[in-house]
C-alpha cells in the first residue's frame, strides 16, 4: 500500500495549527476573524431548526406509540404495517376488543351483557384500524420527510459548518503567523499563505451560507407534512366520532329480559322507576314497536333521552310529543316536535297517547 507521506504530514500540521489556534483563542483571547450578523443569524436559525424539529418528531412518535418499548424505529420508518415475524401487531385498541369479544363469547351472545360486550369490541376493533390508518399516513407523510431533514440535509449543513470552522482557523493561524514574520521572506511566505486561506474561508462561506439559506425551504416543506398530520387526525376523530356515536345510539336501548318481564336501561345505567315500569314493558316488544302506517299522534316520552346526532332530539320524561313516521323511515324511529323544535327518536322511549 502506498502512503502519501506528504499528504499527512500536511493533515497533522494543519491539525495542529488549529488546535494551536484554537488554544489561544480560548485562553490567551488571540484575534479571530468573526462572520457577518446576517450569517450569524442564519446559523442561530439552524441550531433553532434541528432542536425544535427533533423535539417534534420525538413527540409526534410518542403520540402514535406511547410505549417506548414497542416504539422501535421499524415501526414506523420499515415496516408501517405494524408486523412483526410475519404477524401483525395488535394496538391497544384491537387488544381490548379482542377480549371484550373473548369475555362475549363466554358469557353468551344471547345474554344482554355477553352481546354488548361484543357489540363494543365490534366497534374498539374498528377504532383500532382506524388508529392503525392513522399511524400509517403520519408515519408516510409526516415522520419520514421530518426524518430524512435531520439524517439528510441538517446533517450536510452541519458538516459544511465543521469544514468553514476549520478553514476559519486555518485563516486565522496563517494571519498570526503573518503578524510574527521577522523578515521579508517570512512576510511573503505568510502573505501568500493568508491569501490562500482566505480564498478557501470565503469559498466554503459562500457554500455554508447557500445551505442555511435553503432551510425556509425545508420549513415550507415540513409545513405540508404538518397540514398532512392534521387532516389525518382530523379523519381519524371524526370516524372515531361517528363510531362511538353509533355505538351509544345502539346501546342506549339495551334490554334485558328475564321471563315474561323485561327492564329498559337508560344512558344513566339505571331502570326506570315503577310509575313508568309499564310502559317500559310494552315499549320493548321486540317487534312491531310502532304500527308501520302511524300517522300524526301525540306521544309521551318515559325515558330520557340525549341527542347522539345532530338529526336526532333531545326529550325528557314525561313530555308530550308530536310523532310521525316520514316514507322510507327506518321502522326503529319515529319523528318528533317538541316546543317547535324537530328530530328523530328512538321509538323504545315513547308510548302513543
Amino acid at each position: 500500500m502506498d502512503f502519501n507521506f506528504k499528504k499527512i504530514a500536511s493533515d497533522a500540521g494543519g491539525f495542529f495549527s488549529r488546535a494551536k489556534q484554537l488554544t489561544e483563542e480560548t485562553f490567551l483571547k488571540a484575534e479571530r476573524t468573526e462572520l457577518d450578523s446576517h450569517f450569524e443569524n442564519l446559523l442561530q436559525r439552524a441550531d433553532k431548526t434541528e432542536e425544535h424539529t427533533r423535539r417534534l418528531l420525538s413527540s409526534i412518535e410518542s403520540y402514535l406509540q406511547p410505549n417506548p418499548t414497542v416504539r422501535m424505529e421499524e415501526v414506523f420508518y420499515e415496516k408501517l404495517e405494524l408486523k412483526k415475524d410475519g404477524v401483525v401487531r395488535q394496538n391497544n385498541l384491537e387488544q381490548l376488543s379482542t377480549a371484550m369479544t373473548e369475555a362475549g363469547e363466554t358469557f353468551g351472545e344471547t345474554t344482554p351483557y355477553g352481546s354488548a360486550l361484543v357489540k363494543v369490541a365490534q366497534t374498539e376493533n374498528r377504532l383500532g384500524q382506524a388508529e392503525r390508518e392513522l399511524c400509517g399516513q403520519a408515519a408516510t407523510n409526516t415522520l419520514l420527510p421530518i426524518r430524512r431533514f435531520l439524517e439528510g440535509d441538517m446533517k450536510t449543513i452541519q458538516k459544511e459548518r465543521k469544514v468553514l470552522n476549520s478553514k476559519r482557523l486555518d485563516l486565522d493561524a496563517c494571519k498570526s503567523r503573518l503578524k510574527k514574520a521577522k523578515n521579508v521572506d517570512t512576510q511573503a511566505v505568510a502573505e501568500a499563505d493568508v491569501r490562500v486561506a482566505q480564498a478557501e474561508f470565503d469559498k466554503q462561506s459562500e457554500i455554508t451560507k447557500l445551505l442555511l439559506e435553503g432551510i425556509q425551504t425545508a420549513h415550507n416543506n415540513q409545513l405540508k407534512c404538518l397540514r398532512d398530520f392534521v387532516e389525518a387526525q382530523m379523519s381519524f376523530y371524526a370516524q372515531a366520532h361517528q363510531l362511538m356515536a353509533d355505538l351509544q345510539r345502539e346501546l342506549s336501548g339495551t334490554m334485558s329480559f328475564r321471563g315474561s318481564s323485561a327492564i329498559l336501561v337508560n344512558n344513566s345505567g339505571d331502570p326506570p322507576n315503577g310509575r313508568t315500569m309499564a310502559a317500559a314493558i310494552a315499549a320493548a316488544k321486540p317487534s312491531g314497536l310502532l304500527p308501520d302506517d302511524l300517522g300524526t299522534k301525540q306521544a309521551k316520552v318515559i325515558l330520557d333521552y340525549e341527542a347522539v346526532l345532530p338529526q336526532e332530539i333531545s326529550v325528557t320524561q314525561n313530555d308530550i310529543l308530536i310523532v310521525y313516521r316520514l316514507p322510507g323511515m327506518d321502522a326503529e324511529y319515529v319523528m318528533a316536535e317538541k316546543g317547535g323544535k324537530r328530530g328523530k327518536l328512538p321509538v323504545s322511549y315513547i308510548e302513543l297517547l
